[in-house]
């Protein structure tokens, strides 16, 4: 998002990033946003960046669905949005900073073969579950402060190697909880599918203070190879306005439209996972 001046801070009174926000009070405070710890004269403010705003410093949490920025004193305190729309108070605002994102380490099939996800560039061609190839057409860069948000929602999933079946996938397989695998004709989101044996969250204590997921844009909304597992490519249900590198996307492509998603169902939750699919999950490593 771009550095700004914003009419309105909104204390966030229920939630942080990473669930759904819950607006408390509007404080009517005109005042800039400005970057502490980048480049000065770039006019873009990221996640994890130090801001100077209202005459204190702050770090940015995220990102909203609507472009505004969350924020909280480095130190802890109150967490607060900052906005120019008057009409926010006491209402649900929708914040989703965390996309569907590979951990660094996971392997990408490629026609080169497989190869870590930090090691792609635009312009590689990655195999779809399809047999074909398709170039990337850019990598989004997101760092995740675990001390922010409801623990949950932090977490990533592992996939133990051949929890989702057919020696799938070939070894273990990290991914943010919101991404989703192809299984059986379904798109399961990761956290869906968290059975606590052979497919688990990771606990935040094992992740640091941060870490970097990486998401894999295609022209088309895609189905690709991680670890040997068919799982999505990056679907624009999402703002990209959650990456770090938001600014590098702009510079290339301008506005653009939206995507069509894959002409699959989707299942966000357990209760929407088919049985089989759990059951078949749950049983050995060998199913």
């Amino acid at each position: 998002m771009a550095a700004a001046s914003y009419a309105y801070s909104y204390l966030v009174s229920s939630g942080v990033v990473g669930g759904t926000l819950t607006l408390g009070f509007r404080l009517d405070n005109t005042a800039d946003i400005s970057e502490l710890d980048t480049d000065p004269n770039d006019g873009t403010v990221a996640v994890g960046d130090n801001v100077f705003w209202d005459g204190g410093t702050y770090v940015v949490l995220g990102i909203t669905t609507d472009g505004d920025p969350v924020i909280q004193p480095p130190g802890g305190g109150l967490v607060r949005v900052l906005s120019n729309n008057g009409a926010l108070a006491n209402v649900g605002s929708s914040a989703s900073p965390f996309a569907l994102c590979f951990l660094a380490g996971t392997r990408i099939s490629t026609t080169t073969g497989d190869r870590a996800v930090e090691t792609l560039a635009i312009g590689d061609r990655v195999l779809t579950s399809g047999s074909t190839s398709v170039p990337i057409k850019w990598i989004g860069r997101q760092t995740v402060f675990t001390r922010f948000g409801p623990a949950e929602r932090l977490m990533p999933v592992r996939f133990a190697a051949g929890s989702l079946g057919d020696g799938m996938p070939y070894t273990d397989l990290t991914v943010t909880a919101d991404h989703g695998m192809l299984v059986d004709g379904i798109i399961c989101h990761a956290g869906a599918l968290v059975n606590g044996t052979t497919i688990t969250r990771v606990p935040l204590a094992d992740m640091g203070e941060s870490y970097t997921v990486y998401h894999i844009e295609t022209e088309d909304h895609e189905i690709i190879l991680a670890n040997g597992a068919p799982a999505e490519t990056f679907i624009d249900n999402v703002s990209r306005r959650v990456f770090d590198n938001y600014a590098e996307f702009v510079a290339l492509y301008g506005d653009v439209p939206e995507m069509e998603e894959l002409p699959y169902p989707r299942a966000m939750s357990a209760r929407q996972v088919p049985e089989a699919i759990l059951r078949r999950c749950r049983m050995s490593l060998a199913c």
